[in-house]
């Protein structure tokens, strides 16, 4: 029988109920035999490999200083997690970086950022070393992560790099396998929304074996996962349409201004027209295009993954090691269609597909010879004469130059595929130097390609030479075969031979790869303090990492505006680095089991890094990280711990060797929109030193869909950005309340010297002062302001990339990042008798941060940002000041029941970006900005707040046998919807359909069946 998804979607549901309801006797978990399995495999490795994440001394005796919270099996087992993102995006203290639910910015990869600092500022581990990052930034995409295999995933909080080297500025994200795995596990698990849509399969299967009587083992994981698309609006009326966050709800014009029929930026004070729906005459702006129908919520991906690891004892004391990692993902994005978006374009006065009434409305305003200064327009009989000159050589020949939004509905919309392919391999030896000193030395290899092909993108080159015709035929320049186009008519009146023609697929290939080598010493000295019952132990060593990347792109996406939508060029980057390091790690214990000193421990660690960059002339650079940090137990119930840390990160591939090329960033309003350069002398200087017409003085538009143009690159000449990092916590583990543990943290993370670019209003407020509708009398030939450069058509900050350079972001080591907060996890077990003739049991978690502080300066003299709790273009993903996630496990025999409370704060639009919004409201005449805004000009005030949110997540499991496991469950179990705020308030990145969907749940009630079998 054929298994549709309205049938998977009601046997989720009969089975959830048959879960919850199903019989008395059954009432809750099985918590105890799990929490048993995860036992025993930790047990298996207890004297296999040890991994302790935050130190290379693998002494499982000595408790570490750095505060490390811990995700286990369990916890991912009831998560029903596809890729590791999902899972890491909801922890407090973490903030939503790139991942399944950005459409509009994927690049095809999903990565971590802690604390609100940045994905580039931490690092991603394998068994505590380094994988093959998937991009020019560093960075690791956690889709290549084998969950399957994962024994638990420890997330530090601070720096490391002085234990891992540059990058673990805000923490460390650590991946722990499975070891000595022996057995067979598989697993096939099923998911989909209550609406129906977003389908999601994974299917994994885990093989292992002891042999030569336990001299060996080998495991091999392979797992498989598609996932379907969750598309706007539909079943989810919130994203239906497109809301500007600067107008009120359903007001005309919200969308994109490259909209179908066509849309003319005539210039000569006449700003925006449009093609009438009918194709025949042209009048006003009428009519924005609603994108929102063609984004997704949810990607769709699908992943081929493998996954093995095998140790062998070669000699007494001696054992050799390799670890192997492929992935293949195929992610894709899709995105409203193509076209032309503000390009300059120019097209006969006798183009046959003009109606008379177009052609006498573009001769009495468009402009016929740019060479001129203004439109010059055509007087009644040279219109005439020029509608009949179909030659270039006929002296009556005329054309029309003028702006074109065309958004071209008739080649579907965008789609970006990303063919990711990693492969990393490590193998060492490693043993015993004496019985207490151990040594291990390895090397790795790792390798990411990742092909896009960007599919249905209309060609400018091919747009322009095909509006160069004077009959319906040819074209003026038949080359390529050139087929005439009509963007004239209505919706759909580009034909398919048409589109054929002005559309072409394009591809970036992305490569980087990773070599490494690292010899590790650890153990116990031998030498200890007369107080202490454990030794001083040591790590020393050295590492070698040799990084190299580029970015390989056709003709047509690095030609800066080819591709209509692409966000701008593609340039080929090329670049590499090596690192020679060396480090030292000591735990010196120095009291136990005396009065007041139940545990007295202090560490110390440092790390010297030599990088040369490959390329000729450039800088080399040395950087030293270091650690201090202690441990002081006056009982065995309570413990004091902390530390402090200098830690660095080197600039990556990317920010050394990008070029400058002009892309997208987001920016809700312009100084210059409106009418206010018509009532302020200083600013309508600086419009038209920024490159505005003056006839379109008094009629600039904000940047259309809020995304401006924006001028970037990397800095050949930055250094390595340098930060103090420190925590101090308290631990608890009361005798009087067996069962309990909890931690309380406070860490504090500044960054100074920090590698960034200017958010975009830091960019105008540096050039039209901190009232930006107010700028100084000098403000027109500062260097802050003439870099910015506007539309020679419109004065706008949006369109042809070629044309119009926007804002001007320069890369820099002058900015400064601090963050400071607290976290609190707490923890309770115990037993409650037997109920139906089984043993029960109550398990409850507690992971909550409240996060003080998040302030980014981009340069000495900018405002120093504050981002929590607030939300905007300058801000990114949302990072609220309370949130945490509480766990209730209840279970009973073969059956458990496990509710999960996630909870986020109320959070409110940015201050600072209100108060210049107010402003610029008030310059352009509106009457009531603070208010209820009916000149929709301001931020609506609906879009700006964010109530607090709470989301809860039902899992029930069933140990039908000792073999064989059920697991089901409803996620966003009262189907709580995001909040709505519009689509610009914020960046593409992080708002979409109307919301945040990376912060907020957008996909709704959702259900989950997973099937496991174990031998």
């Amino acid at each position: 029988m054929k298994t549709t998804k309205k049938s998977l979607l009601s046997s989720a549901t009969y089975l959830q109920s048959l879960a919850l309801v199903g019989g008395a006797a059954a009432l809750l978990s099985s918590t105890a035999a799990f929490a048993q399995d995860a036992a025993e495999e930790d047990a298996a490795s207890a004297d296999q490999t040890i991994v302790v994440t935050g130190s290379l001394i693998r002494n499982p005796n000595l408790a570490a200083s750095a505060p490390v919270a811990t995700i286990g099996t369990q916890e991912l087992e009831l998560r029903q997690s596809n890729v590791a993102e999902e899972v890491l995006r909801t922890l407090p203290g973490a903030v939503p970086s790139i991942g399944s639910s950005v459409n509009n910015g994927n690049g095809g990869s999903s990565y971590v950022n802690l604390r609100g600092l940045g994905s580039n500022r931490n690092i991603v581990l394998l068994d505590g070393n380094r994988i093959v990052p998937a991009d020019l930034v560093g960075r690791v995409d956690l889709n290549n992560i084998p969950l399957a295999l994962i024994q638990r995933t420890d997330v530090l909080t601070g720096g490391a790099s002085s234990t891992y080297g540059a990058d673990a500025i805000s923490g460390v994200v650590n991946f722990i396998t499975k070891q000595d795995f022996a057995g067979m596990e598989a697993t096939v698990s099923e998911q989909i929304t209550e609406r129906g849509d977003g389908n999601v399969f994974r299917a994994d299967l885990t093989l292992g074996a002891n042999f030569d009587d336990g001299r060996g083992n080998a495991v091999l994981s392979l797992g498989y996962q598609k996932q379907d698309p969750v598309y706007f609006g539909g079943d989810r009326p919130f994203s239906t349409l497109t809301l500007e966050s600067y107008d009120e709800f359903f007001v005309a014009g919200q969308g994109s201004s490259t909209a179908s029929p066509s849309a003319l930026d005539i210039g000569g004070g006449r700003s925006r027209r449009q093609i009438t729906a009918d194709g025949q005459n042209i009048s006003a702006f009428y009519s924005a295009f609603n994108f929102n129908p063609y984004n997704v919520f949810q990607v769709p991906f699908e992943r081929f993954n493998m996954y093995g690891q095998a140790r062998y004892e070669v000699a007494d004391n001696i054992e050799v090691y390799a670890r192997g990692m492929y992935s293949n993902n195929t992610v894709e994005t899709i995105i409203a269609p193509s076209g032309v978006f503000g390009s300059s374009v120019t097209v006969p006065v006798s183009n046959p597909f003009m109606t008379a009434a177009q052609r006498t409305y573009l001769c009495a305003n468009a402009d016929t010879n740019t060479g001129v200064a203004g439109n010059q327009t055509l007087t009644s009989a040279e219109c005439a004469a020029a509608a009949l000159a179909t030659s270039p050589t006929d002296p009556n020949y005329r054309t029309f130059t003028f702006g074109l939004r065309r958004r071209t509905t008739e080649t579907g919309p965008r789609v970006s595929n990303y063919n990711s392919q990693v492969f990393d391999f490590r193998a060492g030896v490693r043993g015993n130097i004496t019985d207490s000193i151990q040594f291990d030395i390895s090397g790795a290899h790792g390798e990411s390609k990742k092909l896009q092909t960007i599919q249905n993108y209309v060609l400018l080159s091919r747009v322009r030479q095909a509006l160069l015709a004077t009959s319906t035929g040819s074209c003026l320049n038949t080359a390529n075969g050139c087929v005439p186009l009509n963007i004239f008519g209505a919706d759909g009146s580009i034909t398919s031979a048409m589109s054929d023609f002005i559309s072409d697929a394009a591809t970036v290939q992305e490569n980087t790869k990773l070599d490494q080598v690292k010899a590790v010493i650890s153990g116990d000295t031998g030498i200890s303090s007369p107080w202490a019952a454990e030794g001083i132990n040591f790590a020393a060593g050295a590492e070698y990492r040799r990084y190299a990347a580029s970015q390989a792109s056709d003709i047509l996406a690095k030609t800066p505006g080819e591709l209509g939508g692409a966000g701008g060029a593609a340039p080929d980057i090329k670049g590499g680095y090596e690192v020679y390091e060396g480090f030292g790690e000591l735990i010196l214990p120095i009291a136990s089991d005396m009065p007041g000193i139940h545990e007295l421990t202090v560490e110390a660690g440092i790390r010297q890094s030599h990088y040369k960059i490959a390329a000729a002339g450039e800088p080399t650079f040395d950087t030293t990280t270091w650690k201090v940090a202690g441990t002081w137990a006056p009982t065995p119930d309570f413990k004091v711990r902390g530390n402090y840390q200098r830690a660095v990160r080197a600039p990556n591939i990317g920010e050394l060797f990008s070029p400058v090329s002009t892309g997208l960033t987001n920016l809700g309003t312009d100084p210059c929109q409106g009418t206010a350069p018509l009532a302020n002398a200083n600013l309508r200087a600086v419009c038209l030193a920024q490159g505005a017409p003056a006839a379109v003085i008094g009629t600039i538009t904000a940047p259309t869909a809020g995304q401006a143009n924006i001028t970037a690159g990397g800095n050949p000449n930055v250094g390595p950005e340098t930060a103090t990092t420190w925590s101090v916590g308290l631990v608890f583990t009361p005798a009087f309340l067996p069962g309990f543990s909890g931690s309380i943290d406070y860490y504090n993370i500044k960054v100074k010297d920090a590698i960034t670019t200017p958010t975009p209003a830091d960019l105008i407020a540096s050039c039209f002062g901190s009232t930006p509708t107010s700028p100084s009398a000098s403000a027109a030939t500062s260097a802050a302001c003439t870099q910015i450069r506007r539309n020679p058509i419109t004065g706008g900050l949006d369109g042809d990339p070629a044309t119009t350079g926007g804002l001007f972001g320069a890369l820099s080591n002058l900015g400064t990042l601090a963050t400071d907060g607290i976290d609190l996890n707490l923890a309770y077990s115990t037993g409650i008798g037997t109920v139906f003739g089984q043993e029960g049991r109550l398990s409850l978690s507690f992971n909550g941060n409240y996060t003080n502080s998040s302030k980014f300066q981009a340069t000495p003299t900018a405002l120093n940002r504050e981002c929590i709790n607030q939300y905007s273009v300058n801000c990114g993903s949302i990072q609220p000041k309370y949130s945490f996630n509480q766990r209730t496990t209840l279970g009973l025999g073969p059956v458990d029941v496990s509710l999960l409370w996630r909870w986020v704060n109320k959070v409110r639009f940015e201050d600072q970006q209100l108060a210049d919004d107010l402003a610029a409201a008030k310059a352009a005449g509106c009457t009531d900005p603070a208010g209820t805004d009916p000149d929709g000009c301001m931020i609506d005030p609906r879009f700006r707040t964010i109530k607090a949110y709470s989301w809860f997540d039902l899992t029930t499991r069933f140990e039908v046998s000792k073999n064989f496991d059920l697991t089901m469950s409803v996620f966003n179990l009262f189907d709580k919807k995001p909040p709505v705020v519009g689509g610009t308030v914020g960046s593409t990145s992080y708002n979409g359909g109307n919301t945040y969907p990376s912060s907020y749940d957008a996909l709704g009630r959702r259900y989950a069946v997973s099937a496991r079998l174990k031998f």
